[in-house]
C-alpha cells in the first residue's frame, strides 16, 4: 500500500476519534453521558441509527455475498420498515413517559426486577459476544490482505474504540457515527463507479446487468415455501419483521441511539429515516457486490480470493493437486470469457442463447472447481476458516482501486468497525451501568453524578476489553454477515416475547413471563444445535437446515403462548 493510502487512512481514522472526544469532553453528568443531554436531532438520530447496524461486516461480507449467492441476501430487510413503525408508534412513547435510560427499566415496573435482569442478562450476552466478532471480522481480512499480525490489528481497532466511547459516551458515539456514516457511503459510491469505469470496452452497464441476471445473481424476491432456504419472501417479511423489531425496539445499542433525541419526534424521524434508506442501502451493497461479479468474469484472477491461504496451502505437501485444480479452472474460465464476449457482441438471437447456456454449464464448473480448491486448503491450512466471500471485495479494493482511494476504502471498513462497536460497547456499558449496579449495587444510592460518570466509563472499558479478548480468540466458520445475524436470532425472540407481553397483554404476570422465556430461549438454543434432526423426524423427509430468521419467530411465539398457558396455573398478585 503506498504512503498515500496510508496518509489517507490513518488520517481520516485519526480526525474521527478525535473529533468524537474532544466534541463531548464535557460530558460529566450520568444524563450526558448515556443519553448524550437527549438534545439530538433526528438526522443525527437516523446516521447514528443505521451506523451502528452497518458493522464492518456489511462492508465486506455483503458485496461477497452477493457475488456467491446474488441479490436474494436483501429479503432479509423487507420486514425492517414494519418493524420500526410499531416501534415509533408503541416503543418510543412508553419510553419517552417513563424517561428511562435503558429498554429493560420498563421490565421491572410492569414484571418486577427477575425479568428486567433476565432481559438485560440475554442482551449483554449476545451483545457483548456480536463486539467481538464486529472487531474480528473486519481484522482477519484486514490483516491477511495487508499482511498486518491479526492480534495486532484487533489492539488497534478496540484501542481507537474505547478511547472516544469512554471519553464522551452516548453523543460522541453519535456525532462520529455522522461522520464515519459520510465516509462509508461516499466510499461505497466511488468503488461502485470504479467497477463500472473498469468494466470491458463493449460491455455497457445494461449488458452488466444482464450477464447477472443470466447467470441468476439478479434474482431478488423468491416466493419458495422451503424450508431450507435461508433467505426468502416470507423469511424476511415475518422472521426479518421480528428480528428488526427486537433489533430496534429492545436492544440497547439501538434503543439507546434514539432515546438521546430532543423529542418523541425527533426520534421516530430519525426511526423513520431508517425504514426509508435501510433497503436502499443493503441493495445497493449488494448490487456493487454483482457488479464485481461481472468484473471477475473478465478479469483473470486466482481461483480463491484469499491469497494469503491459498500461497500457504501451496506450501504443503497439497501443492501439486492444488496446482492441477487451478490450471482446469483458469481454461474454464478462459471458456465461459469466450462465450460471455459473445454474449455481448452478437446480434444472432439464437447464438445469443447457445452462449448463455455454454456459459452457466461453465460457471456451474468453475464454482465445483473453487469448492474442490477450498477443501484442499482447509486441509492444508487448517486454521483458514474464514469464508472466500469475505475477501472478494477487499482483494479488488487491494488490487484495482487507484492509489489513495485504497486508503479511504480501508478507512470505509475500519470506521464501519468503529461505529458499530462504539454503539455495542456504549450500550454495554449503560445496562451494566443502570440495571445492573444502580439497580443492585448498596454504594449506587449514594453515589453522585460524577462517580456515575466515572463507573459508567469502567464498564465501558471492561466491555471494551472483553471484546477484544473475544476476538483475540474467536474463530468464525459462517459468513461473517450472517454470523452477526444468527447470533442476534437466536436471542432476540425471547426478548422481544418478554416486551411484546409487557405491552400488550396485562393479564399476564412477571412470574409467569419469566418462567416461559426462560423456556423459551432454551428451546431456540436446541433447534439451532439440533433442529435439523428435529424437522427431519418430524416431516420424514432430510431437512439441511432451518432458516434462522424463523428462530426469532419461534421464540417470540413461545415466550407468548406459554406465558399465557402458564399463568392459567400461576397465581400472582399485581
Amino acid at each position: 500500500m503506498s504512503s498515500i493510502d496510508w496518509i489517507v487512512l490513518l488520517g481520516t481514522l485519526g480526525f474521527i476519534a478525535i473529533y468524537g472526544a474532544w466534541k463531548t469532553r464535557k460530558s460529566q453528568n450520568i444524563e450526558g453521558y448515556l443519553k448524550g443531554d437527549s438534545d439530538m436531532k433526528w438526522a443525527t438520530i437516523g446516521l447514528s441509527v443505521m451506523a451502528t447496524q452497518a458493522s464492518a461486516i456489511t462492508f465486506i461480507s455483503t458485496p461477497g455475498q452477493a457475488y456467491e449467492s446474488g441479490m436474494g441476501f436483501v429479503q432479509n430487510y423487507l420486514g425492517l420498515p414494519i418493524a420500526l413503525i410499531i416501534v415509533s408508534a408503541v416503543f418510543i412513547p412508553i419510553y419517552y413517559k417513563l424517561k428511562v435510560y435503558t429498554a429493560y427499566e420498563y421490565l421491572e415496573t410492569r414484571f418486577g426486577v427477575k425479568s428486567r435482569l433476565l432481559a438485560a442478562s440475554l442482551f449483554l450476552i449476545q451483545r457483548g459476544l456480536a463486539a467481538g466478532i464486529t472487531i474480528y471480522a473486519p481484522a482477519i481480512i484486514i490483516a491477511t490482505a495487508l499482511g498486518w499480525q491479526l492480534d495486532i490489528t484487533i489492539l488497534l481497532i478496540g484501542a481507537l474504540v474505547i478511547v472516544y466511547t469512554v471519553s464522551g459516551g452516548t453523543k460522541a458515539v453519535s456525532l462520529t457515527q455522522k461522520w464515519q456514516m459520510a465516509v462509508i457511503m461516499g466510499g461505497m459510491f466511488i468503488a461502485f463507479f470504479i467497477i463500472i469505469f473498469n468494466l470491458p470496452e463493449n460491455v455497457s452497464f445494461g449488458e452488466a446487468v444482464s450477464i447477472a441476471g443470466m447467470m441468476d445473481k439478479m434474482n431478488v424476491i423468491d416466493f419458495s415455501l422451503d424450508i431450507d432456504k435461508r433467505y426468502t419472501f416470507w423469511t424476511g417479511i415475518t422472521g426479518g419483521t421480528f428480528l428488526a423489531l427486537s433489533y430496534f425496539g429492545t436492544d440497547q445499542s439501538q434503543v439507546q441511539r434514539y432515546l438521546s433525541g430532543k423529542s418523541v419526534y425527533e426520534s421516530r424521524m430519525g426511526l423513520m429515516f431508517n425504514a426509508l434508506l435501510k433497503i436502499p442501502m443493503q441493495f445497493f451493497i449488494l448490487f456493487v457486490g454483482i457488479m464485481v461479479f461481472v468484473f471477475f468474469q473478465f478479469q483473470e484472477h486466482r481461483i480463491v480470493f484469499n491469497q494469503t491461504s491459498l500461497d500457504q496451502a501451496y506450501q504443503t505437501e497439497y501443492a501439486g493437486e492444488l496446482k492441477t485444480i487451478e490450471d482446469e479452472y483458469q481454461v474454464v474460465f478462459n471458456e465461459k470469457k469466450q462465450y460471455l464476449e459473445q454474449i455481448s457482441t452478437s446480434t444472432n438471437q439464437s447464438e445469443i442463447d447457445q452462449a448463455v447456456a455454454l456459459a452457466q454449464q461453465k460457471d456451474k464448473q468453475e464454482i465445483e472447481l473453487k469448492n474442490q480448491a477450498k477443501a484442499i486448503i482447509l486441509k492444508a491450512v487448517p486454521e483458514s476458516k474464514s469464508k472466500d466471500s469475505d475477501y472478494i471485495f477487499l482483494s479488488f479494493i487491494m488490487n484495482y482501486m487507484p492509489i489513495g482511494l485504497i486508503g479511504l476504502l480501508l478507512a470505509v471498513i475500519f470506521s464501519a468497525a468503529m461505529s458499530s462497536t462504539a454503539g455495542e460497547l456504549n450500550a454495554l456499558a449503560s445496562t451494566s451501568t443502570i440495571d445492573f449496579y444502580k439497580r443492585l449495587s448498596s454504594a449506587a444510592a449514594q453515589a453522585s453524578d460524577r462517580k456515575m460518570v466515572i463507573i459508567s466509563k469502567l464498564f465501558t472499558a471492561f466491555w471494551g476489553i472483553i471484546a477484544i479478548t473475544f476476538a483475540l480468540f474467536a474463530q468464525l466458520l459462517e459468513n461473517l454477515i450472517e454470523a452477526v445475524n444468527i447470533l442476534g436470532s437466536i436471542f432476540y425472540g425471547t426478548i422481544l416475547g418478554i416486551f411484546l407481553v409487557a405491552f400488550f397483554i396485562n393479564k399476564i404476570k412477571g412470574k409467569a413471563t419469566f418462567i416461559a422465556a426462560i423456556i423459551a430461549q432454551a428451546a431456540v438454543i436446541i433447534l439451532h444445535f439440533f433442529g435439523q434432526d428435529i424437522f427431519s423426524y418430524l416431516l420424514q423427509t432430510p431437512v439441511k437446515e432451518v432458516g434462522y430468521l424463523w428462530y426469532n419467530v419461534i421464540g417470540c411465539g413461545l415466550v407468548i403462548g406459554l406465558a399465557a398457558l402458564l399463568q392459567m396455573v400461576i397465581k400472582e398478585k399485581d
